[in-house]
């Protein structure tokens, strides 16, 4: 077996192992998306290609986010839960900085100065990608919220979660780490 074939397949062991994919690989080990309660639902698949605008006008690819693990997270401004959650994926996003994981949310509110004001109330610096069309949340096929996908550094969907994490709880961190520290 090739070098490069070895090490993607100790990566997708790694991966498979922090979701409870291969029996025994994790025995006697946390296993932090289970304890997140993170689905597998779609895991492998590419994650949908999307290009929005942040609150503050500038364009977001899909495409500029390969070579990061990303934590994409729908929600909205009326939504009880989300609120509760957003101050938690302000600190993930905090603690690991803008190297190599990106921390980002989509709305489908189409009240900028209300979306604007939730983010100051709350005292939150994160990225807020519009979804006025809601072409990407159909796409992410994001039924409830909060929704949060994970998606590993090669653009591949990892896991789903919907309603509230502790995404800046150990088992998040945990995950994002070793998502991270694949093929480095």
């Amino acid at each position: 077996m090739t070098a490069c074939r070895t090490t993607v397949l100790a990566a997708w062991l790694l991966v498979l192992s922090l979701l409870g994919g291969v029996a025994g690989a994790s025995e006697g080990a946390a296993d932090p998306a289970a304890a997140l309660r993170i689905s597998r639902v779609g895991m492998g698949g590419d994650m949908p290609g999307f290009s929005l605008a942040a609150l503050d006008g500038r364009p977001v690819r899909s495409s500029d986010l390969k070579g990061k693990v990303v934590v994409l997270n729908f929600w909205a401004t009326w939504c009880g839960p989300c609120k509760e959650e957003m101050p938690a994926l302000d600190r993930l996003r905090k603690r690991f900085g803008h190297q190599d994981v990106a921390v980002l949310t989509v709305t489908t509110d189409q009240q900028r100065d209300g979306i604007a004001g939730f983010l100051k109330h709350l005292q939150l610096s994160l990225p807020v990608l519009l979804d006025e069309s809601r072409e990407v949340s159909d796409a992410f096929l994001v039924r409830g919220l909060p929704t949060t996908f994970v998606i590993g550094k090669d653009g591949k969907m990892v896991g789903r979660a919907v309603g509230p994490r502790a995404w800046d709880g150990q088992d998040a961190v945990a995950l994002i780490q070793a998502l991270r520290d694949t093929d480095k």
